[in-house]
């Protein structure tokens, strides 16, 4: 008889998103897939996490943040060597400079908010994360 294996497998993401709502969203968008994760307010409170040893497979990352931004966090998380997937998710157009800066400071992927399960399923095809 096989076993289970996706315990074995488990992701874990991070969200990152200073909004209340879009945090209980995201989070439940992830929980919903069987997904654990971590919720914090800012790029900085993702960078603390980091450095307190925590490892995640993938960060859901707002651009327009207080403290530290999502540009900023983004740039700082791979400057530190973090190779977890990023995906920037944000209400910019994807055509926008600032989005345009944020993907070039790290990002493996841009979503335009709302963040939807189809949205995030992609996300996750898209860098081989299998739920």
């Amino acid at each position: 008889m096989l076993k289970n294996t996706k315990a074995a497998t488990k992701i874990t993401a991070l969200v990152v998103d200073d909004s209340m709502i879009n945090q209980r969203i995201h989070h439940k968008l992830l929980e919903n897939l069987g997904i654990e994760n971590q919720v914090v307010g800012n790029g900085k409170e993702a960078i603390d996490v980091h450095c307190s040893g925590k490892h995640f497979d993938l960060i859901l990352m707002d651009m327009d943040m207080p403290i530290m931004n999502g540009i900023e966090a983004t740039r700082t998380l791979r400057a530190m060597g973090i190779r977890s997937t990023i995906a920037g998710v944000s209400s910019h157009s994807s055509l926008s400079e600032d989005t345009q800066e944020f993907i070039e400071a790290g990002l493996d992927d841009y979503q335009e908010k709302p963040l939807t399960p189809d949205k995030l399923v992609a996300i996750l095809h898209k860098v081989n994360l299998n739920v």
